[in-house]
């Protein structure tokens, strides 16, 4: 029986899964799957590849998707050699007045979807395979106004760099990509549109989509467990290991 390596991307249809599936297509696997909700511009993502890629149309804040997804793993038993959960978006402003829906998202993609897809495709892990979980700086401390979002990424990042103890004897590597504002995604824009009393001003220093994707997918290859791909991620990194909470707290406002 032949099994075919592959690299699954999920959030593949813009942003920095685009890049990730951009930077993938460089890589020696057989097939690229490429996950979103978005078939039409997925099918855009896959026009740009020459790898053979495979779209999968799932809406990862509903869990039938995550047996669906299991369901064609088992169909077709590849190797997977990269798996990079790039699934995700934020709501900025008052968790009170966020709407339930929007709460309900974010907990899905960012902590139900990320679990319960990596729990899927690590029988078809083995030695020097990637699992990739696209987190933020966010993690690194409490945000008010994106508590609920930054609160996800925290549960993301704690689960990543368990989950690469518990692999490494098995020579599976695991990554939480860790970046700043990113500036030409979707992100800021559709996050903004909870933002009612505007409190998030401006993204200064914010970064480039295809510069961190192209610099967290190094470190990524050399099995690096945290990955901070900008200046400000790695300030950030290193101020919340040193600084009390409540200061890291209000000094949050100087970047809203």
């Amino acid at each position: 029986m032949i099994f075919v390596t592959i690299a699954i991307v999920t959030g593949a249809s813009s942003g920095l899964g685009r890049e990730y599936a951009k930077l993938l297509d460089e890589e020696n696997v057989g097939e690229i799957w490429l996950i979103s909700r978005h078939e039409r511009t997925l099918q855009k993502t896959a026009e740009q590849l020459k790898t053979k890629s495979r779209i999968l149309p799932l809406d990862l804040t509903r869990p039938s998707s995550y047996s669906l997804f299991a369901d064609v793993l088992r169909e077709h038993h590849p190797v997977v050699s990269y798996f990079i959960h790039a699934a995700g978006f934020g709501r900025m402003g008052s968790t009170a007045a966020m709407s339930e829906r929007d709460t309900a998202g974010m907990i899905a993609i960012h902590c139900h979807a990320a679990v319960s897809l990596t729990t899927a495709v690590l029988p078809y892990c083995q030695r020097g395979s990637h699992i990739v979980e696209i987190c933020s700086c966010a993690a690194f401390q409490p945000l008010p106004y994106l508590a609920v979002y930054a609160a996800c990424k925290a549960f993301l990042l704690r689960y990543s760099r368990a989950l690469a103890e518990e692999l490494k004897p098995e020579g599976i590597f695991v990554s939480a990509v860790c970046p700043y504002w990113v500036k030409d995604t979707a992100f800021i824009a559709t996050a903004k549109e909870t933002d009612q009393q505007n409190r998030f001003h401006h993204y200064i220093f914010a970064g480039n989509r295809e510069r961190i994707a192209r610099r967290s997918f190094r470190q990524i290859r050399r099995g690096r467990v945290v990955i901070t791909p900008d200046v400000i991620s790695t300030l950030h990194r290193i101020s919340s290991g040193i600084l009390p909470q409540s200061f890291l707290i209000w000094i949050s406002r100087f970047f809203r």
